[in-house]
């Protein structure tokens, strides 16, 4: 689908350029497209981001399918798998900056991810799943970004390796716990 195909040329440039390197003809020209096609599909630099966030939220959504037998597990698997693929994960935290000025792009952020923190601690049996939601997700979100950018991606184990997993799936049990 082309819309896709724009979205995730729009991912793959702001992970390279940040924000300031999205722009219609950029696109084009990552998408192999002929000039113009990105602006047929989202009219305006704003739609282009509202665009490629809702992607990314998608991408998301699809990705995060805790194994209800191995909860801790599948979501170190998933964490560890947006390591290896550090553009899409680069792309949404440029995203999320960008957030701070557009409060639009902070629902489509955050909807996701703190639904299905929620309904995990609901199984989990949490006394309070919104809270407890909220937690682990802010929880989840900062070791990524440790791993990915902050101290971790010096000290931790290499991303796409069993030790990562083991490590990733160490500190998730820990944040699992009611």
């Amino acid at each position: 689908m082309r819309r896709d195909l724009i979205t995730d040329a729009a991912i793959q440039l702001v992970a390279e350029q940040g924000m300031r390197g999205l722009t219609h003809r950029a696109v084009d020209r990552r998408a192999g497209l002929p000039e113009g096609s990105t602006s047929a599909y989202f009219r305006t630099r704003k739609a282009l981001v509202e665009g490629f966030v809702a992607r990314l939220a998608e991408l998301e959504r699809l990705d995060v399918a805790p194994d209800p037998d191995d909860v801790a597990g599948s979501l170190a698997r998933t964490l560890d798998s947006w390591l290896v693929e550090r553009n899409r994960t680069l792309a949404r935290y440029a995203a999320m900056l960008e957030a701070t000025h557009h409060p639009e792009l902070r629902s489509i952020l955050v909807h996701t991810p703190r639904e299905q923190a929620t309904a995990l601690a609901r199984q989990l049996g949490h006394e309070d799943p919104e809270r407890a939601g909220a937690h682990f997700t802010a929880f989840l979100e900062g070791l990524l970004f440790y791993r990915l950018v902050g101290g971790g991606s010096a000290d931790c184990p290499k991303p796409g390796t069993a030790e990562s997993v083991r490590d990733l799936k160490l500190a998730v049990e820990k944040a699992l716990r009611p």
